[in-house]
């Protein structure tokens, strides 16, 4: 499309030309150079525009590719640990004190090669690109208690869905500043029976918030809820429509 778009414009470009190449006619009015000159700078910035979304999905994309080497040649947990601290992620396994991190330059201490065998017990994924492709590299990892994925911006509803993996060992869920998540997603919680921990902050696709608090407390009875940020007026617009969504998927 934005190739054909350039190609237009070429062709309005020559089309708006010939009049002035030629000597006996006049050029055109100064509104229609203004309106040309505006076309010209309107389609240059739309297409740089979708080629820089296009460059950065892509990018996204890879960065949350299957680690299926990794896996079929140091198991499960060495390559899940790898996508980890790959994404500037961190982790920590099962009976260790120590964290793996990634420093703000992605490098990162190759200790964790050694505990092949270990599976990871906590995860910390704020702010990185994580998506619902990439959590295909956390599959097997049924000791994990804690998930944080504080101000993940590809984490949607579709990520949510899939967090029923961990449903069997899951205590601990921060999922606040995720823009992407809306009631639905929230819905999909209800398989998580033994979460103690969730942390739903500043979710700005949900509305009613105070109504999706209440019935996130009648699906998870035994887990704390932290909301913030929110005002939790019950009078606000789209509420019923808000409990209704949510219930229709319990």
């Amino acid at each position: 499309q934005a190739l054909h778009r350039c190609f237009q414009r070429s062709a309005l470009l020559i089309v708006a030309r010939r009049p002035m190449s030629s000597s006996s006619v006049s050029p055109p009015p100064l509104h229609r150079r203004i309106l040309l000159f505006l076309t010209q700078q309107f389609y240059d910035v739309e297409m740089l525009l979708s080629w820089s979304s296009q460059l950065r999905r892509k990018k996204i994309q890879k960065k949350n590719v299957y680690y299926g080497y990794s896996r079929r040649h140091y198991g499960q947990n060495i390559a899940a640990a790898y996508y980890i601290l790959s994404m500037k992620g961190g982790c920590r396994f099962v009976g260790q004190s120590e964290w793996f991190r990634a420093d703000q330059r992605g490098k990162f201490n190759w200790d964790f090669l050694d505990h092949k065998d270990t599976p990871l017990e906590e995860i910390n994924m704020n702010h990185t690109v994580i998506n619902y492709g990439g959590l295909e590299n956390l599959e097997g990892q049924q000791s994990l208690r804690t998930l944080s994925l504080r101000g993940c911006p590809e984490v949607d509803d579709w990520f949510l869905a899939r967090l029923h993996m961990f449903q069997d060992s899951l205590e601990e869920l921060d999922i606040s500043y995720c823009p992407c998540i809306t009631t639905g997603g929230l819905a999909a919680l209800r398989n998580l029976k033994g979460l103690r921990r969730l942390d739903v902050s500043s979710l700005p696709g949900i509305s009613s918030p105070g109504l999706i608090i209440i019935l996130l407390e009648e699906m998870l009875p035994q887990c704390k809820i932290t909301a913030t940020g929110y005002d939790f007026s019950l009078r606000q617009g789209g509420g019923e429509g808000s409990e209704e969504q949510l219930q229709g998927q319990r």
